[in-house]
């Protein structure tokens, strides 16, 4: 899933045996610690403490930044969308945040082949979709198909369901989903909400009602009441009783309902929930995070997993196909600075292509400290010299390269220019250029730039092989067939954990010692909240949770 850049803010096996020898769920869930689950920020609303036990009644009332383009959970690219839609939708697993684990949703157990082909879910009993519709074997293959069917619509879960060969319903309560090929990252795309499931009812709707929220039917803890202007109304489902293992309480959620209201203006949020017009604020900007914090008001913050912002080299281009320029540039990056002079302290320095919060992490620092002194040695070494005006030429070629990113983003732009003058000290000049998002996809599908500016969202290092295996979305542009291509196939096709870290560990550090991309910084997703609201704590994809949400006072 793709993150817009706002500091402050996706994807020939062997063949099946008949009888699939079977791995319990936790045994191949991602049991993996990580760091930095939640970084920085102050979280006494998650906890709840010195507020008494929880209450029921009353709505929350959440500042957004823009308004959803699509409420369907199943038919939306951006983490703004999944904040409103997570809340509509249930998953057949969840996704433990601090450990990777994949865990019991609306299947109370699942199994895995060994071969990874086939991943058969157990159903829980008695829960529905919201139109009364139960939420059995048949739902399950009636939504997979239809994601596999919609395609580039449902871009992100489509991308989960690559190789679908077919759901089987083995009985009411049991559905076996079956690939063509190993698929090991399957297991933890079952926890998000592009695999969220929908009323077949629903299903038969067509893609724009879907995304107006028209006959929307999930079975999650709330439905959508309303979706008029720049508000969003969500009303509890009195009748929920299925919610997640990783959840607090049991049964329906606390909340009467939530309402979201879409304010463009970070200050205007701010000035909002100091002054009690509303209870909290999704995607906290860094420059109104101390605001916040110096007058004690909680801030719930987790660094996204996933592909951290970075700049990924275009290694067709003759001056970035030589790995020594991109390490120096690489080593010309003072992140350090870039995070205390225009982030907050809850951000992170990237340390490696995947964020803290990323199973199978590793942490890649030492080759991503700034040392501008040894870029500027690889690059005397490279035949650059410096030019009358600090540039480096070669052989009359000047360093200067276009560094692409979305345009309607000032604060990205912000951070770029930063990195600009960074890079003007060891002789690389660096032409930011912004672009509206219907010219981005297509320069970056034609390989139009020299750097590429993004971030990707994803609780599995599968997403490495989303950004970079061999494909139309390889922004490396990588040829066929390399090393990194390999590795990124052989982990997307091993169950074991330990085997698959391993293989993405390796993968790791190829992309970060042959700077194939130069990660900058991790994401962020910041919830400031009000004194009074509690138990709001930030799921496995970063995205607020708010079953066990409720109000104090």
């Amino acid at each position: 899933m793709s993150r817009s850049p706002r500091p402050a803010r996706a994807r020939s096996g062997p063949a099946r045996p008949s009888r699939p020898a079977a791995l319990s769920g936790t045994a191949l869930a991602l049991a993996l610690a990580l760091a930095g689950c939640a970084s920085g920020g102050t979280d006494p609303a998650a906890a709840g403490a010195d507020a008494g036990p929880p209450k029921s009644g009353g709505t929350l009332t959440l500042d957004i930044a823009s308004k959803p383009l699509c409420l369907d959970p199943q038919n939306n690219n951006s983490n703004g969308n999944t904040a409103v839609s997570r809340q509509l939708v249930d998953s057949l697993t969840d996704q433990d945040p601090a450990t990777g684990e994949a865990r019991p949703w609306l299947a109370s157990s699942f199994d895995v082949s060994s071969d990874a082909t086939e991943f058969t879910f157990h159903l829980r009993s008695g829960a529905t979709f919201s139109d009364g519709k139960p939420v059995d074997a048949e739902a399950v293959r009636a939504n997979f198909d239809t994601i596999v069917k919609l395609g580039a619509v449902a871009a992100v879960g489509s991308s989960y369901l690559a190789d679908y060969k077919e759901t089987v319903v083995v009985d009411p309560g049991t559905a076996k989903v079956v690939f063509s090929r190993p698929n090991a990252q399957f297991l933890q795309a079952t926890s998000t909400a592009a695999l969220g499931l929908l009323s077949p009812a629903s299903l038969a709707g067509s893609p724009q009602d879907r995304c107006q929220g028209k006959g929307l039917a999930g079975s999650g803890p709330f439905t959508l009441k309303s979706a008029q202007g720049e508000q969003i109304q969500l009303t509890r489902r009195a009748d929920y009783a299925w919610g997640s293992s990783l959840w607090k309480q049991t049964g329906p959620a606390l909340l009467d309902g939530v309402d979201y209201k879409v304010v463009p203006e970070p200050g205007v949020q701010t000035g909002s929930l100091l002054s009690g017009q509303v209870h909290g604020i999704i995607g906290l900007q860094p420059q109104d995070e101390k605001t916040l914090t110096d007058r004690h008001i909680p801030v719930v913050t987790r660094s996204v997993p996933g592909v951290v912002y970075n700049l990924t080299a275009n290694t067709r281009n003759p001056v970035l196909a030589d790995a020594a320029v991109r390490t120096a540039i690489t080593r010309g990056i003072d992140r350090a600075e870039l995070v205390t002079t225009l982030l907050s302290p809850s951000y992170r320095p990237a340390t490696s292509v995947l964020s803290s919060t990323t199973p199978s992490y590793t942490d890649l620092g030492s080759d991503l400290s700034y040392d501008p002194d040894q870029a500027r040695r690889l690059l005397d070494a490279a035949g650059w010299t410096p030019g009358a005006d600090g540039v480096r030429t070669k052989n009359g070629t000047r360093l200067q390269v276009k560094l692409l990113y979305p345009g309607v983003d000032a604060a990205s732009r912000t951070v770029l220019q930063l990195v600009q003058q960074q890079l003007t000290k060891i002789g690389v000049a660096a032409d930011l250029n912004g672009l509206p998002l219907n010219e981005l996809a297509p320069a970056q599908a034609n390989g139009s730039y020299d750097l590429l500016w993004y971030g990707l969202t994803r609780s599995d290092p599968d997403v490495l092989r989303t950004a970079f295996a061999s494909g139309a979305k390889n922004r490396a542009q990588l040829p066929a067939g390399n090393e990194l291509d390999t590795l990124l196939s052989r982990q997307s096709a091993v169950v074991d954990a330990a085997q698959r870290r391993e293989l993405v560990t390796t993968a790791q550090q190829l992309i970060v010692r042959q700077a194939y991309a130069i990660p900058v910084y991790e994401q962020i997703q910041a919830v400031g909240l009000a004194a009074g609201v509690k138990g709001v704590e930030l799921d496995g994809s970063a995205q607020p949770r708010l079953h066990d949400a409720w109000l104090a006072g």
